[in-house]
């Protein structure tokens, strides 16, 4: 049995989460649920299994070697019950780096990418700060729930656009998506040429019934016009290594993709990376098990506390991940009075609605769950009490 209670002080390990404090909130005295990274130690078999590494003196250039491979194929195929190819398979240091590497490879500057908002911040800054264009395929909510607007999408694809980033499942709201809605993606992106960018870093913290499915998975179209990206590093927090990967089964896009990474040397890793990752899949499905029970408890622990005490504010509850997308427009407040709500009469460091979409993310506040329960109730009481003023 794994414990997930235990208070790990992160200063002093020049975490993010709480060095920045000061510097993106204006105060350090901030209970912090924000960064997507988890309050929970990194598991024991991959700490041994760096720790065994360190005992050789030699750190020098190192190749992945095949256990690495391996590792993921194994892991996809028992989690994900996806067969891949490993001749499909390479290294990329992370996911967002690697959509950046797909921005410069599949477009031109001028060329248009489509993102779906609300959705992860990294989308639009890597788009925009490459000099493309953005295109916001809006989620439409359709009772309480979001879905895609493809009839959006065929009105907005024109010949200049190039790329579709895909969040799936998708962050912030939780969305698992359904294999309809992905195949019907897939076959508007294909007729149209639009490549499929598939993030799938949080395939594996599948909360609820739905399983993940990835998007190669769901189509011949799919499969031939697609890279999908995924990372141990959200499930057993190791996002610090920045260890990744791309699946490519289509054999030009993987050619075309995979010589930029190699003249460039972006496929190459840190022993670390690859320690990590391979111990992390080799060993780890106890440990996710027992991690999945633990967020569930803390997704339901959010969503009754709520309801009981804060009703004007609606939890998302994600299908997969820790993240929860919080509804607070029943406050009836701008969003720079909600967020001087979180931060200076509760004192909580969420990610405000609007960095997730200028206008979808209107009345909205994401909050890292993925810490022990204990923080959570000081987290909520907190708002409570601060709701009370």
């Amino acid at each position: 049995m794994y414990c997930f209670d235990e208070q790990i002080d992160l200063h002093g390990a020049n975490a993010i989460k709480v060095d920045v404090l000061k510097e993106r909130y204006g105060r350090d005295d901030l209970l912090p649920l924000w960064v997507a990274d988890m309050d929970f130690g990194t598991p024991d078999f991959v700490l041994q299994a760096l720790q065994k590494r360190l005992q050789h003196p030699i750190f020098g250039y190192t190749r992945a070697g095949k256990g690495f491979e391996t590792a993921i194929v194994d892991w996809l195929q028992q989690q994900h019950h996806w067969a891949i190819d490993p001749e499909h398979l390479d290294f990329v240091p992370g996911v967002v780096k690697a959509i950046a590497y797909c921005v410069q490879v599949f477009t031109q500057a001028g060329d248009k990418v489509i993102i779906q908002p609300p959705v992860y911040h990294p989308f639009k800054m890597v788009i925009e700060g490459n000099r493309r264009l953005l295109v916001n395929n809006s989620l439409k909510m359709v009772q309480g729930k979001y879905l895609m607007d493809f009839d959006l999408l065929q009105q907005q694809i024109d010949e200049r656009c190039k790329l579709l980033i895909l969040c799936n499942p998708h962050n912030p709201g939780g969305m698992v998506w359904d294999a309809a809605s992905l195949k019907t993606l897939a076959g508007i992106c294909a007729e149209r040429g639009v490549l499929v960018v598939s993030d799938e870093i949080h395939a594996d913290l599948i909360l609820q019934d739905a399983p993940h499915t990835p998007f190669a998975t769901v189509s011949r179209e799919a499969e031939q016009n697609s890279i999908t990206l995924m990372s141990a590093s959200k499930t057993f927090n190791v996002a610090g290594l920045f260890g990744s990967y791309a699946i490519i089964p289509n054999a030009g896009v993987r050619r075309q993709f995979y010589h930029y990474l190699s003249v460039n040397e972006f496929n190459e890793g840190s022993i670390f990376a690859y320690v990590a990752m391979e111990a992390a899949y080799r060993n780890g499905h106890q440990w996710l098990k027992e991690l999945l029970n633990y967020l569930k408890g803390n997704a339901a622990f959010i969503d009754h506390y709520l309801q009981a005490n804060i009703p004007q504010i609606k939890a998302y509850l994600p299908q997969a991940s820790y993240l929860m997308w919080l509804d607070c427009r029943d406050l009836h407040l701008s969003q720079k009075e909600l967020e001087r709500l979180f931060v200076d009469k509760a004192r909580l460091a969420l990610n405000s609605g609007t960095m997730f979409g200028a206008q979808e993310g209107q009345g909205f506040m994401r909050l890292n769950f993925a810490t022990p329960r204990a923080n959570l109730q000081i987290a909520l009481d907190r708002l409570k009490a601060a709701l009370k003023f």
